[in-house]
């Protein structure tokens, strides 16, 4: 189960004053699954209208309603071997989005895993979060107990010229449980509840 608390922690460190995320970057997809055009670029390069629009995306993602629309799913074991989904989203993680390799490697992945008949656009974000700590009194003291690197990911449909509107499906890896990193699970969100995007499921191996 999410603590919606975890969440909210989170979402009170996306804001255009102070933001735990330093990268962006994404593909836009035709209606056939064909990648129309990426970009990749740190997040203070963007234009304050546009890290507005940016983390409301990111926000709606991990601050839908937890366990409803948000959900935490273990990964299984075997969905982690080499040359899987979640190798690759590792390695994305660890070179903070700097490697368009495998962000190509990627975005191919869910081109041919995801082809709705609409364009829409695949969002990545990448953050560290220096997770404070607390005393015995639940009260924030001086210093931090972790920094949590992560990804967010969000499915968009597009509109207009590549504008990106809210997410229908995405998730957030690794999960934040606890105030604290566990790559052993994924927290996902779908706009539809039960109905989840079966493809993407798939892709993740859950």
């Amino acid at each position: 189960m999410i603590n919606r608390d975890d969440m909210l922690e989170l979402t009170r460190r996306m804001t255009l004053s102070r933001s735990s995320i330093d990268r962006i970057a994404g593909a836009y997809f035709d209606e056939e699954g064909y990648v129309d055009g990426t970009f990749n670029t740190h997040f203070l390069k963007l234009s304050a209208p546009e890290r507005g629009r940016h983390l409301q995306i990111a926000k709606d993602v991990i601050f839908a309603e937890t366990n409803v629309l948000l959900k935490d799913y273990r990964i299984p074991k075997d969905a982690e071997k080499p040359g899987s989904f979640w190798q690759l989203l590792n390695g994305i993680k660890a070179c903070g989005l700097k490697n368009d390799a495998l962000l190509d490697v990627l975005y191919e992945m869910v081109g041919d895993a995801y082809h709705p008949g609409a364009p829409y656009a695949f969002l990545v974000f990448h953050g560290c979060y220096d997770v404070p700590r607390k005393g015995t009194d639940q009260e924030w003291i001086e210093g931090s107990e972790e920094v949590y690197e992560y990804l967010i990911c969000a499915l968009c449909p597009l509109s207009g010229d590549y504008e990106a509107g809210s997410p229908e499906f995405g998730f957030l890896y690794p999960a934040f449980r606890g105030r604290s990193s566990d790559e052993r699970y994924v927290n996902i969100f779908d706009c539809e509840k039960k109905q989840l995007h079966t493809p993407f499921m798939q892709l993740l191996g859950l």
